[in-house]
């Protein structure tokens, strides 16, 4: 890695540490700590899906036209002061307006930092750099909730304040890192009232693209959309699952992530995306299997247990499998100029789908629990049925980049810039 990618991970871990350190605690903080009350507390937390979904849209026009870096020194900006607000507030009015500044600053720091990889990176180089990007978020995050953990008091809301300005003075020194970046020349897109109007147009008639955005959909809606509502609600209702076993559960997904994810890279990067999404699918189905066995089952509750933290594990090692293929596809299919509006959009569907799968998937968890697993089950093997259906879309070095390597090498020749897909 060159000094500039180094710097994005750096970027990439800590903002992902200070996710972690805050989030785990705001439902705690404004409805106890505050006094303010579930329903503010419910109406905070959904702020913050709101608010991404609003400048999202925006995000990738701004990183078109002025760059990454300049969009993420103006999140974290943004971000610093929506913590340390956050952490003074005290009236609803002020906590909700402090979360929805918190909240858009960070939505944008993701595809800003999507993009900074792709400017700063080859095609035989991303996979391995994206990895890596997830490897440090989900290191960011675990960390970040462990020390957030030890540093909070409901007894004292001087505590949570500590904690709010820890956050805000990180994504401070984020600023002063991430000016140091130099990013290699891209080229823009000319013409700001062009590039307004036809950005999105050209996107949308990009099929590969569309038909991406609705398997990342349904990926983040049956995944990670159930993790912290009802996965965890049918662990709890229909497995009798303690909360110290679902913490467990969470720290299997973590571990399993941290552990394979280098091995999984290697075993990925020479394999079609489409297939290795595909298998993603197969395995979640399995995970769902597991995980109705652990709720419906008649075995021990040791047993339970054990099918339950087995159920986050696998889910671990499909998300191993993503990092190094989603995250990739999406910068090789964007046009020269493009991948910032390409970045913003697939986080905006992200964003979309884990605000709609808590929604629906944590009232049956709590209650309908054979649905619930059937539900999610078919789900994920609707995966590999759109993973299948997009890699008719794909060029071949955008299915399989190695091949551009391989052939290139076999020739004696310089490795070629990866085949772009008609927008």
């Amino acid at each position: 890695m060159g000094a500039a990618m180094r710097r994005i991970h750096v970027g990439n871990a800590l903002s992902a540490f200070g996710l972690g350190f805050t989030v785990p605690f705001l439902y705690v903080y404004v409805a106890q700590v505050r006094g303010l009350g579930s329903m503010t507390a419910g109406v905070v937390l959904a702020v913050f899906a709101v608010a991404a979904l609003v400048v999202l849209p925006f995000a990738g026009r701004a990183i078109v036209r002025r760059g990454p870096l300049p969009v993420l020194l103006v999140a974290l900006v943004t971000a610093s002061l929506g913590a340390l607000s956050l952490g003074l507030a005290d009236s609803a009015t002020t906590v909700v307006l402090s979360a929805a500044t918190l909240g858009a600053g960070q939505a944008v720091m993701s595809p800003a930092l999507a993009t900074m990889i792709v400017d700063c990176s080859s095609a035989d180089t991303r996979s391995r750099a994206f990895a890596t990007q997830f490897f440090l978020q989900n290191l960011g995050l675990g960390v970040g909730g462990l020390i957030g953990g030890h540093i909070v008091d409901t007894s004292r809301a001087s505590s949570f304040t500590l904690l709010f300005s820890i956050e805000a003075a990180m994504f401070l020194l984020l600023v002063v890192i991430m000016s140091t970046v130099r990013l290699p020349h891209t080229p823009k897109v000319e013409g700001a009232p062009q590039a307004r109007v036809g950005s999105w147009k050209q996107l949308l008639g990009n099929r590969a693209m569309v038909q991406l955005s609705v398997l990342g959909f349904v990926l983040f809606f049956a995944c990670y959309g159930q993790f912290e509502s009802g996965l965890s609600a049918y662990g709890v209702e229909a497995a009798g699952i303690s909360t110290s076993a679902l913490g467990t559960a969470m720290a299997a997904n973590t571990a399993m992530i941290v552990v394979a994810q280098f091995a999984v890279l290697k075993f990925v990067e020479r394999r079609k995306r489409s297939r290795v999404i595909a298998a993603v699918g197969l395995i979640w189905a399995v995970a769902w299997l597991t995980a109705g066995y652990a709720g419906l089952g008649h075995g021990s509750q040791t047993t339970a247990t054990a099918a339950f933290v087995s159920t986050y594990a696998l889910f671990g090692l499909g998300e191993a499998m993503l990092s190094p293929t989603v995250a990739p596809l999406v910068a090789d299919l964007a046009p020269a100029g493009m991948a910032g509006q390409y970045n913003s959009a697939f986080a905006l569907v992200k964003q979309l789908a884990l605000a709609v799968g808590p929604a629906v998937g944590g009232p049956m968890g709590a209650s309908l629990h054979g649905p619930y697993v059937v539900t999610f089950l078919l789900f994920s093997l609707g995966i590999t049925y759109l993973a299948i259906r997009l890699g008719r879309q794909l060029t071949p070095v955008q299915n399989q980049p190695w091949l551009a390597r391989s052939r290139v090498v076999a020739q004696g020749g310089v490795p070629a810039e990866p085949v772009r897909a008609a927008a």
